[in-house]
């Protein structure tokens, strides 16, 4: 696929030089790809390799990019940001379902601070613009190590925004949205910023997701909670009802009519008004 020559390049030399780069206890290597499968798997396969924790590749396009259950993730070249890092937490793995959580609160920020868009979390990956989905995250188990990927839409005009899935919201890009700026080294750098700091305390602190203030920064950033919800369960039963809050173990507690649900995984919808005298079971 051939780029936009309005959108600029991704410069890993003048990436490695960033403040976010070169002043960095985390960050090890940086990679900018022009084309790749799946950042996530290429990251992957490094880990299992041996490389070391910190490792960042970045692809200007990918063409079998992934979201959360195998969904597609595409964009056009040069007009998101496909990254994807390689972690070593050293904590068990039960504790890293936080990481994604993580990832999403330093996304917020970033995007908050530099593009000046006010953005928003649908628990457990999305991130959210107004009411469309501008970015999405995925985290994966490699060995002894975790893959976070993010997929940010930056310069994506309204054509080029892929179609929602069945029941989801619809895409939207920081361009669209009024963004101060689309530098995406810009967004890349204080991303990659907001990250180890919270990594770094999570780590600093045993994974206490309450110590470290992880688990407030995510409440203050989700938009999920306190409104009606469906939430689709991987084994296709879907449940109504209210999120209350997403707790120390990164599930969402959903207060339903027949009682309190903890949820490790599903895909949330955010409705409007509660359905009167509807089930919670819905399929």
């Amino acid at each position: 696929m051939i780029a936009d020559p309005g959108r600029a390049p991704l410069s890993a030399a003048a990436l490695r030089r960033t403040a976010a780069f070169a002043e960095s206890r985390l960050w090890t290597a940086l990679e900018v790809v022009e084309e790749t499968g799946s950042t996530n798997a290429d990251v992957a396969a490094a880990a299992r390799a041996g490389a070391a924790e910190g490792l960042v590749m970045v692809a200007e396009h990918q063409h079998a990019g992934r979201g959360r259950a195998g969904r597609a993730w595409s964009s056009p070249p040069r007009a998101g940001l496909a990254v994807s890092m390689l972690l070593r937490p050293g904590v068990s793995p039960p504790r890293w379902g936080w990481l994604p959580l993580l990832a999403g609160v330093a996304l917020v920020e970033a995007v908050t601070g530099v593009a000046g868009v006010a953005a928003t979390l649908k628990w457990p990956n999305d991130l959210l613009v107004g009411e469309g989905k501008c970015a999405g995250i995925l985290a994966e188990a490699a060995g002894d190590a975790a893959v976070v990927g993010i997929g940010l839409n930056v310069t994506l005009r309204a054509g080029e925004l892929p179609e929602p899935a069945p029941g989801g919201l619809p895409a939207t890009s920081l361009a669209l949205a009024g963004a101060h700026t689309t530098d995406r080294g810009a967004l890349l750098g204080a991303l990659l910023s907001r990250i180890e700091h919270w990594y770094g305390r999570w780590r600093a602190t045993g994974a206490d997701v309450e110590r470290c203030g992880l688990r407030a920064a995510y409440l203050r950033a989700c938009a999920t909670l306190g409104r009606p919800v469906r939430v689709e369960l991987p084994d296709d039963v879907a449940l109504a009802g209210t999120a209350d809050t997403v707790d120390a173990g990164g599930r969402l507690v959903l207060r339903t009519a027949a009682g309190v649900r903890s949820l490790a995984a599903g895909d949330v919808v955010h409705l409007r008004t509660a359905a009167p005298g509807s089930s919670d079971m819905l399929g």
